[in-house]
């Protein structure tokens, strides 16, 4: 057993009473301590919050993030570009610039993330904006993807909380041919009966090309106040967006140059920044507040005379609607290279030469309806676009569509005996109900998430009593669409935005059916190939006539069919739903009503409105290509035409048939649809013979457009007094007399050359390059894409790669209108085919989309063969992308797809109807 410890008692005793004691005290500091906690509860500890991180690498999306938001900007840019080209010297295509940008600090950052692409950067700083202290930087880099992003990393941190920095950049470009940005254009001036170049520097920065001139926040929402500087060669004119603040001449390395600076602009947006050099002139003083700069040789002709005019009088019309323009002045400039027809730049706006100066004895009304339009809705940008702009570019209609929308109101102020009100259902519903109805469309309003790169943004350049609201509101900022439907709310006391939410959120549009024997109604999603249902509903209003002509109203909120009594109707009487087509919207009936419509137009056109005439012809085309019904439907509706003579019923009708002439033009088809056009033709070219014959005009807008498609359709379709008449103008002309009417060049150039002779179209390119005016130069550069003969075909589009024979801005138009000619399109689709590396990089810029081609040289496809075409172009191209002509390559081949369903369908029966109406004839 083991052995046994012992203590002594004494020890015993005292190690109890110690621990007892301690016992004691343990207890007794736990019941003060109870009631203390009773007292005086415990409160929980603070929770100290994680520091937030410091961002590092690129932001997540193709956006810039919104940490930094930029105040102002000092750019001072100088061009080398000489204006004429001294004795032995080359040319200087190059800029340098430097840039100060000031921006706000939100949240702490090591990084800053603006754009810049194409530049060559030398230099960058950021210091502090007012203790002047250096931010240190430690890397910086461009970007070479499609973000365009410049990024610079510091070595230290950029406080939050507002606190404002300037990055300064020095930096270098390239002042090259490619419409985009910064960029050179060159033009010829007589001097002394001689010829000289002339070379000058302009710029198009919409979309995405400010990022092109200078490192910069280019995003329409990162608005910010601009001071330029342009430092450029003497006997040069500078312009920007505002008033010449100062000009003083100075010496660089033995040279003249000036200084021009200018006043600080309003906040607005990167895009619509603007700067020119070049040695135009100007008709007008230079206190004008409102000035035309052209070519001299265009100014010294009057040709910006009326341009001048009508600015003036749309100035005052729009300051009276929408509140004073916002700037001090108002430069409008002709440019002979420009990618878009006109660019809204605030206080500087750009055109094409064809857009802004008008020679009466050359150009033709079309010309001058052209000029006042586009005038019209660059000035409507000046407030709707400028003052108040979209946030992102899903939201770039309500730009554009407003601005459009208002220049009707513009136009209809200078020239009201126009009645351009009339055309605005044939220029802008009737072509935007074609292209919403293909199942690659999209909606009106996009998902931001939707639009990120310059690619997507290019791809969208698809009352004025609230007006003025909607720009008190959001002016020198920027607004959604929903804001729009907002201030219409707010202004006219109705509920517009529960309405307006289908109409720009969904895709498409619907096709409202009526059955007048059971009195239904109902809507549904109208495609063009339908590829079932999308179960999408709008909030239609629905405005109607009877065979009595009293104009009713309804509502249809549901799918339906729903019944209604008022759309029954009894044997023998007809209904006519969206009268004017005031609505978004097409219209099917049953059989019984389409024939008793078509009867009406047969017995006495005039009983339906005008522009009803018309709508009815458009809706009953596409809905036979979307086999709503028979395709013989809609040609019956063109029959009531040997009667008709105004514009808007032939203008659809020949819309509509161009269609049918695109898909049966190379079959047998076509010999009885010319007989037919011919016969219906006819009457309408007799109407207008008198005028014709002795070189007088109509004195309507619409009859001078509707005399044009008398001579166009019925030289397109032999009719011999036609072809006569335009073969023997065309020979005076070639003899030294061109008593040739400007409104009917075009068709009688074309006529002229289709029928005519390799000396015919060496002729007319002859006039092509002589012409000075540009209006002219378009009607002759459409005419000889007319000619039958392949080789010269050919060679023309041989000629659209050299610049000094067709403008870069004119290539596209130019193969598009070879491939509108039967005997050019093949040879088109295997030119852009065989040379679309070049095409796609160096004649793509500013607002210029390869698309286009695509887009029209495919129209006529319709065999199973070109659709293996188009579908090997695309996987020929699919790794590196197709760019902006990604979507519109999709919608060909869709486009394609439906056009060998119809024609496998209908062809015979199109055949045979032809072959009967032609009989006669």
């Amino acid at each position: 057993m083991a052995k046994g410890v012992y203590i002594s008692k004494g020890l015993a005793i005292a190690t109890v009473v110690v621990t007892v004691s301690a016992v004691s005290g343990i207890v007794l500091m736990i019941i003060m301590y109870q009631v203390q906690i009773m007292e005086r509860p415990p409160q929980r500890p603070p929770t100290i919050a994680p520091t937030k991180p410091i961002p590092t690498g690129p932001p997540p999306t193709l956006r810039l993030p919104d940490i930094l938001v930029p105040e102002s900007y000092q750019i001072v840019l100088q061009p080398y570009l000489y204006v004429k080209l001294p004795n032995n010297t080359d040319q200087n295509a190059t800029f340098t610039g430097h840039s100060t940008v000031r921006f706000k600090c939100m949240n702490d950052t090591k990084s800053i993330f603006l754009h810049a692409t194409q530049l060559s950067i030398t230099k960058v700083t950021v210091t502090h904006s007012f203790t002047a202290k250096n931010i240190e930087v430690r890397d910086y880099k461009l970007h070479g993807n499609e973000s365009n992003f410049f990024e610079i990393q510091l070595k230290d941190v950029l406080f939050g909380n507002g606190t404002y920095y300037d990055l300064f950049t020095e930096f270098e470009g390239e002042l090259l041919d490619d419409l985009a940005g910064l960029y050179m254009s060159r033009y010829t001036r007589k001097v002394k009966d001689e010829e000289e170049d002339r070379f000058l520097v302009t710029s198009q920065m919409q979309p995405t090309d400010a990022r092109k001139v200078f490192p910069c926040f280019d995003e329409p929402a990162m608005k910010a106040v601009f001071n330029v500087t342009i430092i450029h060669r003497s006997g040069t004119k500078a312009r920007s967006n505002s008033k010449t603040e100062n000009e003083e001449t100075i010496d660089i390395d033995g040279e003249s140059w000036v200084v021009t600076s200018f006043a600080s602009t309003p906040v607005m947006s990167t895009y619509l920044l603007a700067f020119t050099v070049n040695d135009f002139e100007t008709a007008e003083d230079d206190d004008k507040s409102i000035q035309i700069w052209a070519r001299p040789d265009a100014v010294k002709a009057g040709h910006t005379k009326y341009a001048y005019e009508i600015s003036t009088k749309l100035l005052e019309y729009y300051e009276d609607k929408f509140g004073g323009y916002p700037l001090t002045k108002l430069d409008q400039v002709a440019l002979p290279d420009f990618s878009a027809g006109a660019m809204e730049n605030w206080g500087l706006i750009m055109y094409r030469e064809t857009a802004l100066l008008y020679d009466e004895d050359v150009s033709s009304t079309s010309n001058k309806e052209w000029i006042a339009t586009v005038i019209a809705h660059e000035l409507a940008h000046q407030w709707f676009g400028n003052l108040v702009t979209m946030k992102w570019w899903n939201n770039l209609w309500l730009n554009e569509g407003v601005a459009t929308y208002m220049s009707y109101f513009g136009v209809n102020h200078v020239e009201p005996h126009w009645n351009i009100e009339d055309l605005f259902v044939l220029k802008e519903v009737q072509p935007a109900l074609e292209v919403d109805s293909l199942n690659s469309s999209h909606p009106l309003s996009s998902t931001e998430a939707e639009v990120q790169t310059p690619a997507d943004i290019n791809n969208l350049f698809t009352s004025i009593t609230y007006s003025k609201k909607y720009l008190n509101d959001y002016k020198y900022g920027n607004a959604e669409y929903q804001d729009l439907w907002k201030s219409i709310d707010e202004a006219t006391l109705d509920r517009v935005q529960p309405m307006m939410k289908g109409w720009t959120e969904q895709v498409g549009y619907p096709v409202i059916t009526i059955n007048t024997i059971t009195g239904e109604i109902s809507q549904k999603q109208f495609l063009l190939n339908q590829i079932g249902g999308h179960g999408l509903i709008w909030q239609v209003p629905i405005r109607y006539i009877k065979s009595d002509i009293k104009l009713m109203k309804d509502m249809l909120i549901e799918e339906g069919p729903v019944k209604r009594p008022a759309y029954k109707l009894t044997p023998g009487d007809w209904i006519l739903v969206n009268v004017n087509c005031t609505g978004y919207y097409r219209v099917n009936y049953d059989e019984n009503n389409w024939n008793n419509l078509i009867d009406q137009l047969e017995m006495d056109h005039t009983v339906i409105p005008l522009i009803s005439r018309g709508q009815l012809i458009d809706d009953a085309f596409n809905l036979a290509r979307a086999k709503y019904v028979n395709v013989t439907l809609p040609l019956q509706t063109t029959k009531y035409l040997i009667n008709e003579t105004d514009y808007f019923p032939w203008e659809s009708a020949l819309n509509n048939l161009q269609y049918f002439i695109l898909m049966f033009d190379r079959s047998e088809v076509y010999g009885y649809m010319q007989k037919y056009l011919r016969k219906q033709v006819t009457p309408l070219y007799n109407f207008f013979q008198n005028y014709t014959e002795n070189a007088t005009v109509p004195e309507t807008l619409t009859d001078q457009y509707n005399q044009i498609n008398a001579i166009s359709v019925a030289c397109g379709n032999d009719v011999p007094e036609c072809t006569t008449m335009a073969s023997k103008l065309f020979k005076e002309w070639r003899n030294g007399t061109n008593r040739i009417p400007p409104n009917l060049k075009s068709a009688i150039y074309c006529s002229a050359i289709a029928s005519g002779d390799e000396d015919d179209w060496d002729f007319a390119w002859g006039q092509y390059e002589e012409a000075t005016i540009a209006t002219e130069k378009d009607k002759l550069r459409y005419a000889l894409s007319c000619t039958k003969k392949i080789w010269l075909l050919n060679r023309y589009l041989e000629y659209t790669l050299d610049p000094q024979k067709i403008r870069k801005m004119d290539t596209f138009s130019t193969i598009n209108h070879i491939a509108k000619n039967v005997a050019g399109q093949a040879l088109a689709w295997d030119f852009i085919r065989a040379h679309w590396a070049q095409l796609s990089q160096d004649y793509v810029g500013g607002l210029m989309s390869a698309g286009s081609l695509i887009d029209q040289v495919t129209e006529r496809f319709s065999t199973d063969f070109e659709l293996q075409q188009l579908k090997q172009f695309q996987r020929d191209y699919d790794e590196d992308g197709m760019g902006p002509a990604t979507r519109v390559l999709e919608q060909a081949i869709e486009r394609t797809e439906a056009n060998i369903q119809w024609v496998k369908k209908n062809k015979e029966t199109v055949l045979n109807w032809f072959r009967q109406e032609s009989q006669d004839h």
